[in-house]
């Protein structure tokens, strides 16, 4: 029997309770999680690792479509098995979910599958998760609980799931490509599926309410974005607010409204991408005094919530939701309990990545959140099409952006567009946590050919010293 009472017990397993309960487990504390679904959470088992399996496959039938001919390769009719597709992304979020609970195990944190509730302040109740046996216990008791519950799929009301009408996580497992699908929501979630469904021949109809993809991303991307996906075929309806759905023989009717005119598409599935919401509730956070603000838990900058022993992060407690966000909370929330760090979290040093092709990575500020804050900032540019690696590998759509202060040259943000755009990000990460230059990348020496030359040669155009655009 695992012990009853702990250091801290960590409600939710994902991205932000595992890593958080491991890193308090390496800090000497007695540690308990507890999971209703699988270990690994939504971003494991229903989001970042299945999804990014699938675009894997999309990405593989982009080249073999697109690429082959180019490279001298005949491939003859391409036939796509959309069941093993679907099978492929399942099999990977398997594999990484069992990783979970062996790493669990192996840093000896008790792992408890049920439903948990708050019961007091260092009291979490148990109970038995739909599929699951009854728990060991009723009830845990710990000096300190933090909550990772993570978020879910939003819908619109009266909306229903089935009959083709999916959220990411029904597309995750719908194993019949559809011919056609609107998407409605022009975020991370939508341009990926947009991408994915795309490159298998499915007719996508992006629809999104705000007047440019990425709402909140900085304009010179969205736009470009919006450019790509045109190129793929696809048709991209921005400033179109949902207003209904009806069946219509075997699809569906999507009744729109842009600023006051009547508009409507029609397709075979629908996949509705309009954000998620912080799963909040039933966690019986008021029995406790833990106080909500539109959903979200309050948190101080220690992450303690409004009851001095519970804490919150990830997507519970605030935005942006991101897995590596959650990840980095938890580990500074579990920190800060033990002395080990002082309060306090840069929301800003969090990049931001969307995997279509191109991919989308940010950090930072954008040039018009710098301008908006008043500070007097240099900008420097560089496309993909004038790096060598990306005209001989064929990608080079995009640019990479970087914002400066002019001052100092200290890099304030960084976006990119382009092919392995989310792995290129990580250079500026670092930068900005070592309060890099643009002076300062410039003149460091990178290889060549590689796409993160195009860093290099951005900052150079920031000090006015471009050298091969």
């Amino acid at each position: 029997m695992p012990n009853q009472r702990y250091d801290l017990i960590v409600i939710g397993s994902g991205p932000g309770g595992y890593v958080a309960a491991i890193r308090a487990s390496q800090l000497k504390m007695r540690v308990a999680v507890i999971e209703r679904d699988r270990p690994g959470g939504v971003c494991l088992n229903w989001g970042c690792i299945p999804s990014k399996a699938l675009l894997n496959s999309a990405e593989a039938m982009d080249t073999i479509r697109t690429a082959a001919q180019e490279h001298g390769i005949a491939t003859g009719e391409v036939r796509v098995d959309f069941k093993r597709v679907i099978a492929r992304s399942r099999e990977a979020a398997d594999k990484l979910s069992k990783g979970v609970r062996f790493l669990l195990r192996k840093n000896k944190v008790d792992y408890f599958e049920a439903h948990a509730t708050l019961a007091g302040p260092h009291a979490v109740a148990l109970a038995a998760s739909p599929g699951k046996p009854n728990p060991p216990a009723a009830t845990l008791e710990a000096e300190r609980i933090l909550i990772a519950a993570g978020s879910g799929e939003r819908l619109f009301p009266g909306m229903t799931i089935g009959n083709g009408v999916m959220t990411s996580r029904e597309a995750l497992v719908h194993d019949t490509l559809p011919a056609s699908i609107v998407i409605i929501g022009a975020g991370a979630i939508g341009l990926e599926f947009g991408y994915f469904y795309s490159a298998f021949g499915t007719a996508v109809t992006i629809v999104e309410l705000e007047k440019q993809m990425l709402p909140g991303f900085d304009a010179e991307i969205a736009e470009e974005l919006r450019k790509a996906f045109l190129k793929r075929g696809a048709t991209v309806m921005l400033g179109h607010g949902y207003k209904s759905m009806t069946r219509k023989g075997g699809g569906w009717r999507v009744a729109l409204d842009a600023a006051g005119t009547a508009a409507s598409v029609e397709a075979e599935c629908v996949l509705v991408a309009v954000g998620r919401a912080p799963l909040s509730t039933d966690l019986g956070l008021e029995r406790v005094g833990v106080e909500v603000e539109r959903g979200y838990i309050k948190i101080d900058d220690s992450f303690r919530t409004t009851c001095p022993s519970i804490y919150a992060i990830g997507d519970v407690a605030r935005m942006p939701l991101l897995a590596h966000k959650a990840s980095a909370e938890g580990v500074a929330a579990v920190e800060i309990m033990a002395g080990a760090r002082e309060p306090g979290f840069d929301l800003l040093a969090i990049p931001g990545c969307i995997y279509c092709e191109p991919e989308v990575a940010t950090v930072g500020l954008s040039e018009a959140q710098a301008r908006e804050r008043g500070i007097d900032v240099t900008v420097g540019k560089f496309p993909f099409r004038a790096n060598g690696k990306a005209v001989a590998v064929n990608q080079t759509e995009g640019f990479v952006k970087l914002v400066a202060s002019k001052q100092y040259g200290e890099v304030l943000g960084c976006q990119i567009i382009g092919h392995h755009a989310t792995d290129l990000i990580s250079e500026v990460v670092l930068g900005r946590t070592l309060e890099t230059t643009t002076a300062e990348i410039g003149r460091s020496i990178h290889p060549h050919p590689t796409l993160s030359e195009a860093i290099m040669e951005a900052a150079l155009s920031a000090e006015g010293e471009a050298i091969n655009f």
